[in-house]
């Protein structure tokens, strides 16, 4: 299996063949093997990279409006009959950006969307992977928990921590002077607006699900709120950048397959992953969407988005 040093020597083999810029040799490396697992899987595929990882305190790599003129330049040209392929690696982002993505693929491709995890997907790209038919993991892949934060404050928490304080001044009256300076800190509505997004993400899931994974299940409304029962509670996961691993959510009851199961697609799945990863590492690439035919838009460090007000992403988006 080809692993990170091996495509690093790839590409460094080419460079020195062709004589080519470094960038334009990623470029062609990571194309080739893109198409490469394209060919192998007889699907479309597009990958969707953010730059979180090696680039953290630049904006822009986070799941937001942009994104979709990205995958509709994808998109266009492709035998939408063979379904889609798409690989995630994205720290999350706006809500409402990513319930738009997935209704438009879902548009484009019906259900027959297959989402791939080669390491990170979290927060709204758990919701992008959730819409889809089942999610391809390997023992080093994650998905996290959809709890919705505003302004860094996750926003469950917030709901918990207001009935709490109303249970406990109930009980004790005395318990008002306690809990004042915690409740000051909240503008007016703030309480309202952390319901309305923890409402919003846990529907926008619920029906994803229904829709398309469980679409086949008889039990698909049990089955759904089961699933987003465990990954909207704050109280269960302790931290919004909690990783799940694969046997973990499959005990959620979503519809995961094994990586590691198929060989050819295991080493196809990783050596794109690596592709990408030199590819955030060595230029000035914040993102890429990019589909097998080579057709890509790249978002760089230059271009800077500002940071969502509501989002679901991993740690603060400020």
């Amino acid at each position: 299996m080809p692993n990170w040093h091996d495509v690093l020597n790839e590409i460094n083999d080419h460079q020195q063949r062709h004589s080519q810029a470094s960038a334009q040799t990623i470029d062609i490396v990571r194309r080739k093997h893109l198409k490469a697992l394209s060919d192998l899987t007889g699907r479309n595929t597009i990958a969707y990279y953010s730059g979180f990882l090696t680039k953290p305190s630049v904006h822009g790599g986070d799941i937001n409006d942009d994104d979709l003129n990205a995958f509709m330049a994808c998109v266009h040209g492709m035998d939408r009959n063979l379904g889609l392929d798409l690989i995630l690696h994205t720290p999350g982002g706006g809500i409402a950006a990513t319930e738009s993505l997935a209704h438009y693929l879902r548009d484009m491709f019906g259900r027959n969307i297959r989402a791939i995890v080669p390491q990170i997907a979290m927060s709204a790209g758990t919701m992008l992977a959730l819409s889809c038919r089942s999610v391809v993991m390997g023992k080093q892949s994650s998905l996290g928990p959809i709890d919705p934060q505003i302004g860094g404050i996750p926003a469950d928490v917030v709901v918990t921590e207001f009935k709490r304080a109303f249970d406990e001044i109930k009980l004790d009256p005395m318990k008002a002077h306690v809990w004042a300076p915690i409740l000051g800190r909240y503008s007016p509505s703030f309480l309202t607006q952390c319901e309305y997004a923890v409402d919003w993400s846990q529907t926008f899931v619920r029906t994803a699900l229904v829709a398309n994974m469980f679409a086949d299940d008889q039990n698909s409304a049990e089955r759904a709120d089961a699933v987003v029962k465990e990954l909207s509670s704050a109280e269960l996961n302790k931290a919004h950048n909690k990783h799940l691993g694969i046997d973990r959510v499959r005990q959620l009851g979503v519809l995961a397959e094994q990586l590691e199961d198929n060989q050819p697609l295991q080493d196809a799945v990783l050596t794109v992953h690596h592709c990408f990863m030199h590819t955030m590492t060595s230029t000035t690439a914040i993102k890429v969407v990019e589909n097998q035919d080579g057709k890509a838009a790249v978002r760089h460090v230059a271009q800077q988005i500002p940071p969502q007000t509501i989002s679901i992403g991993l740690g603060s988006p400020s």
